[in-house]
């Protein structure tokens, strides 16, 4: 049982999240295949995957938000002049969704307008969203590919985006240094991730996997939870600002998630790139 192991770890050090000398890849291959199974299983709300369904909403909303907020003053090249902010606000965008699964994200962000490459190292996975973009009439570029290709490909983006990824990752530092090099100067990096506290073991983990069954059993490893401090620190040696810190709570009485100071357990990180 993953959760044992994970609470004998003292909260100063994370030795599952020490980088290491850059790997081959940052990949746990049980947990591609984990996700890999569940095939169309993606695009159903009731399913495995209904705790994604409902942090949508306030996570589309964050990036939004925070990707329009970080090109106010865009050049001519990065938005379209003629987009209309209320229809298609992130237009004339190109952003990477890295371990982008059954296109939960990706998707959304094609219709507000971005050009959208989604990468995930399930094939199963990728065959899953591609189907059902495309049934959507989305045009959306998913490739089965790590961050490592992109970054061999040296392509960037103006937006970079690793939604809860990190915390199935052996190796952060290694894997967001690949991920911010794919960020293009001037842009931005977004992440989210659980921070490891008591809280997030309790409710991440115990309540959410072992009490009210919302996640599989052995989703999570809170060993490999990320506190803000550390991945501030990682982001800053791979090149991107400090990031800016917004916490994710549930609202138990509304059933819905909502942003918040609070980061103890759910959490986003936006790091620039600098010019």
């Amino acid at each position: 049982m993953r959760l044992v192991t994970g609470m004998t770890a003292t909260s100063d050090t994370n030795s599952a999240n020490r980088p290491t000398e850059q790997p081959a890849s940052t990949l746990d291959p049980r947990e591609v295949e984990a996700f890999n199974a569940l095939g169309r299983a993606w695009w159903d709300p009731t399913g495995p995957m209904k705790p994604l369904h409902k942090l949508g909403p306030a996570r589309m909303a964050y990036l939004r938000d925070t990707i329009t907020r970080h090109f106010a003053e865009p050049e001519p090249s990065q938005l379209s002049a003629n987009s209309a902010p209320g229809s298609a606000p992130l237009s004339g965008l190109r952003i990477l969704d890295v371990g982008c699964g059954g296109g939960l994200v990706a998707e959304p962000l094609a219709r507000m307008g971005a050009r959208v490459t989604g990468i995930d190292p399930g094939s199963e996975t990728i065959a899953a969203a591609r189907a059902h973009a495309g049934g959507q009439g989305l045009d959306i570029d998913y490739r089965v590919a790590r961050i490592e290709d992109v970054a061999a490909a040296a392509e960037t983006f103006d937006v970079v985006t690793c939604l809860e990824v990190v915390e199935h990752i052996p190796d952060v530092a290694a894997f967001l240094a690949r991920a911010a090099a794919a960020v293009r100067p001037g842009g931005v990096l977004i992440v989210s991730t659980i921070n490891r506290t008591v809280r997030s073991c309790a409710l991440a983990i115990i309540a959410a996997e072992y009490v009210l069954g919302w996640l599989p059993r052995g989703t999570h490893d809170w060993n490999r939870f990320v506190r803000p401090d550390e991945l501030a620190i990682y982001l800053r040696r791979a090149g991107v600002d400090r990031p800016r810190i917004t916490g994710l709570v549930l609202d138990p009485i509304a059933d819905q998630w909502r942003l918040s100071t609070d980061d103890a357990v759910n959490y986003f990180a936006a790091s620039a790139k600098p010019a």
